[in-house]
């Protein structure tokens, strides 16, 4: 039954892989756009702390998590979000769903692996700058787009504390620029278009280690690496004169031959670590770090005087708690509370401003009785921004269910 499952669901998201806009925000103008969570849900409600060596859950984040699985693990998200958009001006309100991540992992004895697709960056915005004078130059934008992933890993088990692995990217996506520019109340202007096709590969590197620190307290630690890289951008430019309507329907007059150019955007390396300390099937509570040198992903059509791209870190603190995993009396005990914390500085810099996002996170993880699978729905609160500098302040509010299904194959048949 899951592997039907897993061949509908795969058909689907990679269908709307390619057609879903994931995101509604200004900042996404910039770089490759929004940088999507890497991991599924069950993290996610911990601000993304991945430090524990799990059995039935697949963890996206370090591939030397695979070797620790016991059953075939099925992974599937989603997320209904909600923001409102704030600025000394005025503001505004956006709702966008995505199909957040699917993922298999396979356990093969002291190896295990992980393969499936994942968005990496998300790129949604509308923007106007109009004015009723007369001669004044007004412009509306939009972009739409992303960047995803495809990937495969492998994990192997050194010592029954001790697992390495590695992981293979390929990333593909589309970016798409519309900018039109004119005079008020003159109905000629300017159009441009942009799209980017872009693609490339980029490793990934991890070991997760675990140790009894007492009889029933556990440590766990997970260090991740990934390496630099670096996409390849075809990119195509369309420049146009064009009427508009009132309600900016758009005519073209006149249209200039495409420009087209291609070019690679850095892709810099990552390095992440995460520490924790729990019981087993109990409770756990945990940190992650991460660091990169430069957050800027930078293409031709997108380059701003006053847009700067600095160091990326962020910190997150969360955990777990279940009351009685094996409670046959009640359900309630049997459910995974969850929660974190979780405080990142972008790198991005607009205006002399710095963009930086923090938050709180809660989640329950429902299991399926009689079975090791469950059903996860997650609840993210934060805020993204500044109205400082005349900038936009996101508040949002994120809705997430996710599946994870487990079961057993490459089972050896016996027969009498």
């Amino acid at each position: 039954m899951i592997k039907k499952f897993i061949i509908s669901a795969c058909l689907l998201l990679s269908l709307v892989s390619f057609a879903q806009e994931g995101t509604s925000s200004p900042y996404s103008f910039y770089g490759i756009g929004d940088i999507r969570f890497k991991g599924t849900l069950e993290n996610r409600s911990m601000a993304g702390v991945a430090v524990e060596q799990d059995s039935i859950h697949i963890n996206l984040e370090n591939p030397a998590s695979y070797a620790n699985l016991k059953l075939t693990t099925f992974s599937l998200g989603g997320t209904y979000a909600t923001k409102n958009l704030k600025s000394n001006s005025g503001s505004a309100s956006t709702r966008s769903t995505t199909l957040d991540y699917l993922a298999v992992g396979l356990p093969l004895g002291k190896f295990g692996a992980g393969f499936g697709l994942i968005p990496y960056s998300s790129v949604g915005y509308k923007i106007e700058s109009l004015s009723a004078i007369d001669g004044a130059l007004n412009r509306r934008l939009s972009g739409k787009g992303g960047l995803n992933k495809v990937f495969l890993g492998v994990g192997y088990k050194i010592a029954p504390n001790f697992s390495i692995g590695a992981d293979v990217h390929y990333n593909f996506g589309k970016i798409e620029t519309n900018s039109l520019e004119f005079v008020t109340n003159v109905p000629v202007g300017t159009r441009e278009l942009n799209t980017a096709d872009l693609s490339g590969v980029n490793f990934n590197i991890g070991t997760m280690y675990q140790a009894k620190i007492s009889k029933k307290l556990n440590l766990y630690t997970s260090l991740n690496y990934t390496l630099e890289s670096s996409l390849t951008s075809k990119n195509t430019r369309n420049i146009s004169s064009v009427k508009f309507s009132s309600a900016f329907d758009v005519a073209v007059v006149d249209v200039l031959a495409n420009q087209n150019e291609q070019m690679n955007v850095k892709m810099p390396s990552k390095i992440s670590f995460g520490a924790g300390i729990g019981e087993s099937k109990k409770w756990l509570i945990g940190g992650m770090v991460a660091y990169k040198k430069t957050s800027g992903q930078e293409n031709s059509y997108n380059q701003a005087s006053n847009v700067g791209y600095g160091r990326y870190g962020s910190v997150s603190l969360g955990g777990y708690y279940i009351p009685s995993y094996n409670s046959f009396s009640s359900y309630a005990k049997r459910i995974v509370y969850r929660g974190g914390i979780k405080y990142e500085k972008t790198g991005l810099m607009v205006n002399a401003e710095s963009i930086n996002d923090m938050g709180f996170t809660l989640g329950l993880g429902l299991p399926i009785t009689g079975s090791f699978s469950n059903i996860n729905l997650g609840f993210e609160l934060g805020k993204r921004g500044t109205t400082n500098a005349n900038l936009v302040q996101e508040n949002y509010a994120n809705f997430s269910v996710g599946f994870s299904l487990n079961d057993k194959w490459f089972d050896k048949r016996k027969f009498n």
